[in-house]
């Protein structure tokens, strides 16, 4: 499954998009839309997007910020369609794909959510969804928020048209 505009929109809107280098909740360097800076691009104060080296210094267009989220979505949409084997919905895929963008694909991978969702035990989604509301070790309202539009997402049906 990929991504859909809903889920992208979700993901957007929660994350919010920066041009510049600013630090999120937890104090980590993040630029674009919830891009966390690696050491790598820290150290050298570049970051590739598309094949195109950009100096973060200079900032980055919407065009950019949208080219690293796709990007970066790549691995987190990679780890969700590697690790569910349950059937899901587009909503569900979206929800899960945006829950794993935000907690990080190594949590995703460990989290009882996935080990759940694996046993067909689809209502237990929102439970889960709402552990995960910290940050630094700090509850964050945003977080609250988040967990709550997600789970809202989960529990759409699926319009076909």
């Amino acid at each position: 499954m990929e991504i859909s505009k809903n889920g992208l929109d979700l993901i957007r809107k929660w994350e919010g998009q920066a041009t510049h280098l600013y630090y999120d909740a937890a104090g980590f360097p993040t630029i674009g839309i919830g891009h966390l800076l690696t050491k790598s691009e820290g150290a050298s104060g570049k970051i590739i997007i598309n094949y195109e080296t950009v100096r973060i210094r200079d900032g980055l267009s919407d065009k950019q910020c949208l080219q690293l989220l796709m990007q970066d979505l790549k691995e987190v949409e990679d780890a969700v369609n590697l690790y569910i084997f349950a059937e899901l919905n587009q909503n569900q895929y979206d929800t899960l794909v945006s829950f794993a963008f935000n907690v990080g694909v190594y949590a995703f991978k460990e989290s009882t959510l996935l080990k759940l969702l694996n046993q067909l035990q689809y209502d237990q989604a929102p439970a889960q969804l709402r552990r995960w509301i910290r940050s630094g070790g700090q509850i964050i309202n945003g977080l609250i928020t988040r967990r709550e539009n997600e789970i809202k997402l989960w529990e759409t049906k699926e319009v076909k048209e």
